[in-house]
């Protein structure tokens, strides 16, 4: 190799050393910042302008201290004097057919059993001698009305028959309603058993074939939309309790049902010294069931909490599993973490995660949760 190739050689190689070391340096600070950038951005936060804010229809309040006392009482599910009826034998008597079976609905007026007695045939009976003395007495009347017309007999004759025939036709018509009430049967020897409202059968003791007595019980029949809820109230704490005051029941699956105190009883149960608040549902719950037990949270009028912090339930996001509510910032907003209480009338109460003053996106919040999801993505790519 000759001298003045291996100053070529040298001088390449001095050239690529120089390159390596321009450049490997600025490559190693552009990471870094892009490192530090991505860390100082804070997560959570969603950059919007007071226009953009606005357009979305956004609103925004602050946080203030004060929430509505609840009350916890043990509850249990009844059914109004209205919406449950015990359906008794008419008469003693063989049960020939059972047309209803337990749980079963059935609708007022509705045949739910029959029943074989002498009752039934005592009535039809009745009905057949009513029905031969209105025949009877209806020609002795048209017999009388033609003689009085012919002056054959006197008027006080003719109005005696008449006076016959109205008390016969009387006779009539108590012994037709007798037989309908009962629902004797065409061949006079069943009664009919009816429902006298429309409801479920939650109770059906009756056995076909077996001999009852009058006033036995065969059915029981609950009307699920005349449900209502006690509540034991102890005497300590019935005089706060007030009818209108609003309340939330918390069934075994973990619902909520709104309701509200319809009545205070005025007195204390002897034995339980306590009194009993009946309480209204807002609307019919399936699967609801009399003698069930809830949770009841009462919220007495006018008590509120100035320790505790309450915020409208459009505020609260769920996001990756958590809690949060978006906290205005001068950029937009900052998603952040609340750990949440009870909820009632359309209020959460927050139990930590926020300060009074923080002023809070309280409507349309969930653009905010789906603007950071977006945002999330975005990063993610």
């Amino acid at each position: 190799m000759t001298r003045k190739k291996l100053a070529i050689l040298v001088g390449i190689v001095i050239a690529i050393g120089a390159l390596t070391l321009i450049f490997w340096p600025t490559a190693e600070v552009d990471d870094h910042a892009q490192k530090e950038t991505e860390a100082e951005t804070p997560e959570g936060v969603v950059t919007l302008s007071n226009e953009q804010i606005s357009e979305a229809g956004i609103q925004v309040a602050a946080v203030r201290s004060g929430a509505a006392v609840e009350l916890v009482f043990p509850a249990t599910v009844a059914a109004r004097p209205t919406a449950s009826a015990r359906i008794d034998a008419r008469a003693s008597g063989v049960v020939r057919s059972v047309g209803k079976t337990l749980g079963d609905y059935v609708s007022r007026g509705e045949i739910v059993a029959r029943i074989e007695s002498a009752d039934a045939a005592a009535l039809a009976s009745q009905l057949s001698a009513a029905r031969a003395r209105v025949t009877e007495l209806s020609s002795a009347y048209e017999r009388e009305r033609r003689l009085f017309e012919e002056n054959v007999t006197a008027r006080q004759d003719l109005e005696a028959a008449q006076a016959n025939l109205s008390v016969a036709r009387s006779e009539l018509q108590r012994a037709q309603a007798a037989v309908a009430a009962a629902g004797v049967s065409g061949d006079g020897r069943s009664l009919a058993v009816t429902s006298p409202l429309a409801g479920r059968i939650t109770a059906a003791p009756i056995v076909l074939g077996a001999f009852v007595d009058a006033g036995e019980e065969l059915y029981r029949v609950v009307d699920p939309n005349g449900l209502q809820i006690e509540v034991a109230l102890p005497s300590a704490e019935a005089s706060r309790i007030q009818p209108g005051d609003e309340a939330v029941l918390v069934v075994g699956d973990g619902r909520e049902i709104g309701a509200r105190v319809r009545s205070v009883t005025p007195s204390l149960d002897p034995e339980s010294r306590s009194a009993t608040a009946v309480l209204s549902l807002s609307r019919g719950v399936p699967g609801l069931q009399p003698g069930a037990f809830l949770q009841a949270r009462i919220r007495p009028s006018g008590e509120i909490d100035r320790d505790r912090i309450a915020v409208p339930e459009d505020a609260i996001q769920v996001v990756e599993g958590r809690d949060v509510v978006f906290v205005r910032t001068q950029t937009g907003f900052q998603a952040r973490e609340v750990q949440v209480g009870t909820r009632s009338a359309g209020m959460v109460t927050i139990l930590s995660g926020l300060q009074e003053g923080w002023r809070i996106a309280v409507a349309n919040a969930f653009l905010l949760k789906a603007e950071l999801g977006k945002e999330g993505a975005e990063h993610g790519h």
